[in-house]
């Protein structure tokens, strides 16, 4: 064990001089500031989980020799027991351990809670965001972080090392007039409506920034790693089974999120219902799709369809060919509000959110006939800078986190 500890503190001290961003992400903060012995952050591929772990490493006073990183999907770390080589860590000074990749590892929740038991250690592990963590018994162990896709102000600040700051649903509501004005002034001469168009295409995910001319080849890998690694081993699906899934992808892309009833899409992507069921789901917890419930299945077990979204607008673009505008600007809608809040469709306006708020999303001639004389109700435009009273831009919806 010994051997290995070495091998991971030279690949460690290799992982500290490659270059990562400065920037930090919406819940950096409190990740750093977390008293748990063990964190997790969980989120999709791409996202940023290594970044993060790089960053609390080096913020982290600790001396160099008392903290580490290894990533279980690494070849040098294959069979060997997490618990045994943190104990080894740990009886050689070892204070702070970051393990990425968790789920390649085996047992990884027994692992992690020997090391909880037993070791006078912090560690903060990253996983997919497809894992399914069911144990109470390792659950209340530790605290959980979901880190997701880039915020339209976490792109701006990105891009142009801005210092733009994020706001409450509840001011952008109240205040957004006074918001956007704060905000236009904050980005000196860029005009946001072309930066929001630019977004929608791309910068969603962080790798964006490495490779402008790739990012959809990446993001399109992205798609086949966690399809081809994650939802099959974590959920024991054949490879040959994974085609299914990505034509289940296409189909929903190409199609309005009412097009297909439920028994239509099963015989489109030709499986069972029961199988589509379980498909849907797993590409909801691998957050490439946003799976949106109707309003009324919140009292009861009520058939109404659900809504079937891409998780956001850039997956959209690397899938579709064709791309629908009011399909996409629900997408990114879904994408920003789901992060804090909660969302259904509703009989009445587009999306009910937080139980009170009725939104109605379309494009800067939408009207508001179908949601008029209803308290709390709110048209989130596309195509415009500035709102007036119940009328909001689209894009400042991406500034809540």
């Amino acid at each position: 064990m010994l051997k290995k500890l070495e091998t991971a503190k030279k690949l460690y001290l290799l992982k500290l001089t490659q270059d990562i961003p400065e920037y930090k992400r919406y819940n950096y903060e409190d990740i750093y500031n977390s008293i748990a012995k063990l964190t997790a952050i969980y989120g999709s591929r791409g996202v940023g989980k290594t970044t993060i772990l790089i960053q609390l490493l080096k913020n982290n006073p600790l001396p160099t020799s008392q903290k580490l990183y290894i990533s279980c999907d690494n070849t040098f770390l294959q069979g060997v027991s997490l618990f045994e080589f943190a104990d080894e860590f740990s009886k050689r000074g070892g204070k702070l351990l970051c393990i990425d990749e968790v789920h390649e590892a085996e047992d990884f929740e027994r692992e992690l809670k020997q090391i909880y038991d037993f070791l006078d250690i912090k560690v903060y592990f990253t996983g997919s965001s497809a894992i399914a963590l069911k144990s109470p018994d390792f659950a209340r162990r530790y605290s959980m972080y979901h880190l997701t896709h880039l915020s339209f102000k976490e792109y701006l600040n990105l891009s142009y090392n801005f210092k733009l700051k994020s706001y409450s649903l509840e001011d952008i509501l109240t205040s957004h007039e006074d918001i956007v004005y704060e905000i236009l002034k904050g980005i000196n001469d860029k005009k946001i409506l072309k930066e929001f168009d630019d977004f929608l295409k791309g910068g969603v995910y962080p790798f964006y920034f490495e490779d402008r001319l790739k990012y959809i080849d990446r993001i399109n890998d992205t798609i086949d790693k966690i399809l081809y690694m994650d939802i099959s081993r974590i959920y024991f699906i054949m490879p040959d089974k994974i085609d299914a899934l990505k034509k289940l992808l296409a189909t929903i892309c190409t199609s309005k999120p009412f097009e297909f009833t439920i028994e239509g899409l099963a015989k489109k992507v030709g499986i069972t219902k029961s199988t589509l069921y379980n498909y849907l789901n797993y590409l909801d917890k691998a957050e490439l799709l946003n799976i949106v419930t109707n309003e009324a299945k919140r009292f009861a077990n009520i058939k109404k369809p659900d809504k079937l979204y891409l998780a956001n607008t850039n997956l959209q673009e690397a899938i579709c060919i064709n791309q629908d505008k009011g399909t996409t600007r629900e997408i990114y809608f879904v994408s920003m509000l789901k992060v804090l809040h909660s969302l259904h469709y509703s009989n009445k306006g587009d999306f009910l959110v937080d139980e009170k708020y009725i939104f109605e999303v379309g494009g800067k001639n939408k009207s508001f006939k179908q949601i008029e004389n209803l308290p709390n109700s709110y048209i989130a435009f596309d195509d415009i800078e500035i709102g007036f009273g119940a009328k909001i831009p689209l894009w400042l919806f991406g500034f809540l986190y």
